[in-house]
């Protein structure tokens, strides 16, 4: 269970997810389940151990009155309430995480035909939360998932079948599983097959399609769907191309998460197209993707830097931020900038 406490020097403690501090039965005691625990949850240190004890003498268990009677109904075979309960103990709403019971819970979900409890448990083994990610019984739940209606599960293999890292590459299917998802209501699922449009992959190319696609999924704000319409009007591709209209959608994908949005439209405002020329308004966009992992954007920032374009020139931080490029994984980064 990794959240529940701190420690003495404020900083987060994380309990291994073999203790559980909500009994499931009313005599239960909140004790480690040896069956649980692997051997890394055995490193658990003398604090975590006496904060443990602690917590469960205070009497603070997991359940709100809410939870307690999902619980109950889950144990009377509700499987819509196995899956509400075991998607609260992962993010922790208004209860204490506790991957392993999740896992049991969307487990019984996912038997009890709730596809999204499939769906949950899948992501649980691809994001590996709380045991190692197994990835036959990954593909088989998100086929579940799928067949049972759940349209992030047809999206989530499909991604797996165009990428071809897990299973076999086979882009007529993943055409097939994005067509499905996009119907069933998945915008990612939209955002892709878009793509898939867009540049002809096992469909004849289709650029207005794409763009049709894109919007219904910016108009349902996924960002995604934002990012790539603005591409397709940058580019004029499937749309008469309009650089303002690129550079409002782009700021939508930014200000949405959408790193790549950010790091377009600070390429328009650098460019003065589209916008009026703001150099310093294009290096607050390349940091903001920068600090979120985005390397084509950190080596944008680097190369501004460098010139002292829109900043005070300073060649160590411009170094600094182009190795943080190749870091990130922007490959034209590498080997010295």
């Amino acid at each position: 269970m990794p959240a529940g406490g701190a420690s003495h020097d404020g900083r987060a403690l994380a309990l291994p997810v073999c203790f559980r501090l909500t009994p499931r039965a009313p005599n239960e005691q909140a004790v480690p389940s040896a069956a649980m625990c692997n051997d890394r949850h055995q490193l658990l240190t003398a604090r975590a151990a006496k904060l443990l004890v602690t917590l469960a003498v205070s009497g603070l268990v997991a359940c709100t009155p809410e939870a307690k009677t999902l619980r109950r109904s889950c144990e009377g075979g509700n499987a819509a309430d196995c899956n509400e309960l075991g998607n609260r103990l992962i993010t922790g709403d208004h209860v204490l995480r506790d991957y392993v019971w999740a896992a049991e819970l969307l487990q019984q979900a996912c038997d009890g035909g709730v596809a999204q409890g499939c769906y949950r448990l899948a992501r649980m083994h691809e994001d590996s939360l709380g045991f190692a990610g197994q990835v036959g019984l990954m593909l088989t739940l998100y086929r579940r998932a799928c067949d049972g209606g759940e349209a992030e599960g047809c999206y989530e293999l499909g991604r797996m079948y165009q990428g071809g890292t897990v299973i076999v590459s086979d882009f007529r299917v993943a055409l097939r599983l994005y067509r499905q998802a996009c119907e069933g209501g998945s915008m990612r699922g939209c955002t892709n097959l878009g793509l898939m449009y867009r540049q002809g992959l096992r469909v004849t190319r289709d650029a207005a399609r794409a763009a049709a696609l894109f919007r219904q999924a910016c108009e349902a704000e996924e960002m995604s769907g934002c990012y790539n319409l603005g591409e397709s009007y940058a580019t004029g591709a499937g749309v008469t191309q309009d650089l303002a209209r690129a550079a409002e959608l782009y700021q939508q994908a930014c200000d949405g998460g959408e790193m790549p949005g950010c790091l377009e439209l600070g390429d328009l405002y650098a460019a003065g197209s589209g916008v009026d020329q703001d150099f310093e308004t294009a290096a607050e966009l390349y940091r903001k993707g920068c600090d979120r992992r985005h390397g084509e954007s950190c080596y944008r920032l680097g190369i501004m830097y460098q010139n002292g374009t829109g900043v005070n020139r300073q060649p160590g931080r411009a170094a600094s931020l182009i190795s943080r490029a190749c870091n990130y994984g922007y490959e034209a980064a590498c080997g010295g900038g």
